[in-house]
């Protein structure tokens, strides 16, 4: 019985320790390649063909399926955003294939990470946090690709792109503005082209209180609805649940100290210049102001000082140099006076 047991254990364990062991990536490289072209850091030329190749794929690719993933997302931004993940992929792919021919393991790189995992944490701490909040910008969609918004600080201008880091404004000033998505989550970003393009601006003008207060009000709303870019009339305009005159409308606004407070309030068409319709509507007003006939005119600060018996005194003396080029006061003339008689 023991022979019986004795033969059958060297049986099974025989093909056990005669087992090839699997060849490896190193092991299957160097049985490709030409003992000719093994010459000292061949793997390293191997891995880095294998990156500009997977990179030159990865391109591509994207190429290939840009517009069927576009078509996918009604967002610009989304789309973009989904595109570079697939070559990130790609390229992350291909690179982990070149450092397993180097012979690089996936243990060799956790316990690199492991060992600078602190200085890693300290440097990539940032561009997580902008990654994460680049995420909540493409999901929470407070602007999109070509958006006109303003920033806290009044710069304006329009994305040109958003990506998981950062958003990229083009501003009216004709440069580039970069903004970590971490930062621009933290301000308020005001939209010009959310929805609906169209932007009330106010313009306060002042008028003396003897002004045809009718006139002026019927002069400005003309003056206003005359320019391009100003929306003349038409339905009013529903924002939330308030409905506003489209038309250029004049208000009361206050009784100033040197004259009445007028607000013109009117809508533009599109915010990309508002500087200048800002300025033709003022212009506009100024003109009609001057060219018509009524007693229209401008307030501004009127100050009168007025002098009586309860002001007090005033010291006048003028002092028109030195001591010794002063004209001579009265006393000393009249002392001039009387020595010459006396001589």
């Amino acid at each position: 019985m023991s022979l019986f047991i004795t033969a059958m254990l060297s049986d099974t364990l025989v093909p056990i320790q005669t087992q090839t062991p699997t060849p490896s990536v190193n092991t299957s490289a160097a049985g490709v390649i030409p003992q000719w072209l093994q010459f000292p850091g061949w793997r390293w030329v191997i891995a880095l063909a294998v990156v500009i190749v997977g990179v030159v794929i990865s391109r591509y690719i994207t190429r290939l399926i840009g517009r069927p993933i576009a078509r996918q997302f009604q967002r610009q931004s989304v789309a973009q955003t989904a595109l570079r993940l697939v070559r990130l992929s790609i390229v992350l792919l291909t690179i982990a294939l070149g450092a397993s021919v180097v012979g690089l393991r996936l243990g060799d790189i956790v316990l690199s990470v492991t060992v600078f995992s602190a200085v890693l944490g300290i440097v990539l701490a940032p561009i997580a946090g902008s990654i994460v909040n680049g995420l909540f910008i493409l999901a929470d969609q407070p602007y999109e690709i070509g958006d006109m918004i303003e920033l806290d600080d009044g710069r304006r201008g329009f994305v040109d792109d958003i990506t998981i880091r950062y958003t990229k404004i083009f501003t009216l000033d004709n440069t580039f503005l970069v903004v970590p998505n971490s930062s621009i989550r933290e301000q308020l970003v005001t939209n010009f082209s959310a929805e609906d393009e169209r932007v009330r601006q106010t313009l306060d003008i002042a008028i003396t209180y003897e002004s045809d207060l009718e006139r002026a009000r019927e002069l400005i709303q003309r003056a206003a609805a005359d320019i391009d870019d100003v929306i003349e009339g038409g339905p009013d305009i529903r924002v939330g649940n308030a409905r506003y005159p489209a038309r250029p409308t004049v208000f009361l606004n206050s009784f100033g100290d040197d004259g009445i407070i007028l607000r013109l309030r009117y809508w533009v068409m599109r915010p990309y210049k508002l500087p200048s319709v800002e300025s033709d509507v003022a212009d506009a007003v100024w003109s009609r102001f001057n060219e018509d006939t009524a007693e229209l005119e401008f307030a501004y600060p009127h100050r009168h000082l007025v002098f009586d018996h309860t002001s007090g005194s005033l010291d006048a003396t003028v002092e028109t140099g030195p001591a010794s080029s002063r004209s001579p006061s009265p006393s000393e003339v009249n002392t001039d006076v009387h020595e010459d008689r006396d001589a």
